[in-house]
């Protein structure tokens, strides 16, 4: 794998967002803002990562946790590199960050249509659980700081 796998940062934005865009079953939304992105890696320094072939971001994936549970969010790999191993790879170096920090298990959210992305996580590793439900609420925007 003429590779390398880097910690992401905020500097990596405009092509990481653009190979996210370019990726089927990968869905974003206003929480991928580079603000919002930029808060992301602050709070989980050197947790997320890139993979670059000579100067170019080929692959792509963010993690972080909560201090108990890991997660990954938006795993993409540019079409003409898949199926050489870097999705895998972008995954180890994640869940090798989160095992330096003492993390015991990792979460991830897939498209419950994204029957690819499915193949992908279950060969290498990943259980589906059919014991939970994810629920979500939009968060309201209030003006003003928080007390």
């Amino acid at each position: 794998m003429p590779c390398a796998i880097e910690p992401m940062s905020i500097d990596d934005f405009d092509e990481v967002s653009r190979l996210w865009q370019q990726t089927e079953g990968l869905g974003l939304g206003q929480s991928d803002s580079k603000p919002n992105i930029a808060r992301y890696l602050a709070r989980n320094p050197g947790l997320s990562f890139v993979a670059r072939d000579a100067n170019r971001i080929i692959g792509a994936v963010l993690c972080g946790h909560d201090g108990r549970r890991g997660c990954l969010h938006h795993l993409a790999v540019a079409r003409e590199h898949r199926k050489q191993g870097l999705g895998k790879a972008l995954v180890a170096a994640c869940l090798d960050r989160l095992a330096d920090l003492g993390i015991l298990k990792c979460n991830l959210f897939l498209f419950a249509d994204n029957d690819q992305g499915e193949v992908f996580w279950r060969r290498t590793g990943w259980v589906k659980r059919t014991d939970l439900l994810v629920m979500q609420k939009t968060v309201p925007k209030r003006s003003g700081m928080m007390e």
